[in-house]
């Protein structure tokens, strides 16, 4: 905890365009230097929920950029459901690496944001220096998935006061010492019910991720976190990508939540992978420091 404390952290903000013009998207950096690490979150759930990982790998060294996608967190909002799909995330995480002016990236995420770095090396493999995939939701997940975001998209379109309702009940808690799981489940249900809306529309009826060909045709080099009894992210989703990337290494979570609960054994080996990804760059750095 106190090595993290060591790593600098300050707000930023990309601009993209968007079909209403431009939007504005709101991250994290942490650390500095030219081994670069983005982590994307969940869908609807804000970029605090990776603020952990985020300042273990930049005190280990890298130089981490946690993005709020559009839609999400601190980011805009529009309420118009073709603003949103995984594409879309994909491409607003290479122009996040154009703004910092870095070339290559490990790109991870978690649940919908895995699938959003697998799009990055499917559409930008130059980009991407090797990925970070926490629980990926694939063709074994979508029937879990639906059934609750099915219901979000339900309630946001049609009975949108109770979303209302919610978000004014709990927007008034005290947050700044409450535990960091509430105060991201509280960030997370401060969204108006228009965007929840058009997020979940747009990503159930667009692209929802890389087909299994686009998949097996990835060449970076690929950590699958799989999760234990997570009927949302199911082991077999981890396995098929594990399997379909060549080289692929899936590491399997000893209990359930544990990158969560119990973090130290995970945080090891994804540390070790990405700062194996970006070797040559931390060379680099240090050749020119010298």
């Amino acid at each position: 905890m106190g090595r993290a404390a060591l790593a600098s952290e300050r707000v930023g903000q990309v601009f993209v365009e968007g079909r209403r013009g431009r939007d504005r998207l709101e991250f994290t950096e942490y650390g500095a230097g030219d081994a670069w690490v983005v982590l994307l979150p969940p869908l609807l759930v804000p970029r605090r929920v990776h603020d952990r990982t985020a300042r273990m790998l930049a005190s280990s060294g890298l130089h981490v950029l946690a993005l709020d996608p559009l839609g999400h967190g601190r980011s805009d909002k529009p309420a118009d459901p073709l603003s949103y799909s995984v594409p879309a995330f994909a491409d607003q995480v290479v122009a996040l690496l154009d703004q910092v002016g870095a070339a290559r990236a490990v790109v991870g995420g978690s649940s919908i944001g895995a699938n959003v770095a697998l799009e990055v090396a499917v559409r930008a493999p130059e980009r991407v220096a090797g990925l970070l995939l926490d629980g990926p939701v694939l063709e074994n997940a979508l029937g879990a998935q639906l059934s609750v975001l099915t219901p979000v998209l339900t309630t946001a379109r049609f009975a949108p006061f109770a979303l209302t309702a919610l978000r004014l009940a709990t927007r008034p808690l005290p947050r700044r010492l409450a535990p960091a799981w509430v105060r991201l489940v509280l960030e997370t249900l401060d969204t108006r019910p228009g965007p929840v809306a058009a997020v979940v529309h747009g990503v159930l009826f667009g692209r929802f991720g890389p087909s299994s060909a686009e998949r097996a045709e990835v060449t970076v080099p690929t950590l699958v976190l799989a999760r234990s009894a997570d009927p949302f992210h199911p082991v077999g989703d981890a396995e098929t990508v594990a399997g379909e990337i060549d080289g692929a290494v899936l590491e399997r979570a000893e209990a359930p939540l544990e990158w969560r609960r119990r973090p130290e054994r995970l945080d090891l080996v994804v540390t070790r992978f990405a700062l194996e990804c970006v070797r040559p760059a931390r060379r680099g750095r240090r050749t020119r420091s010298s």
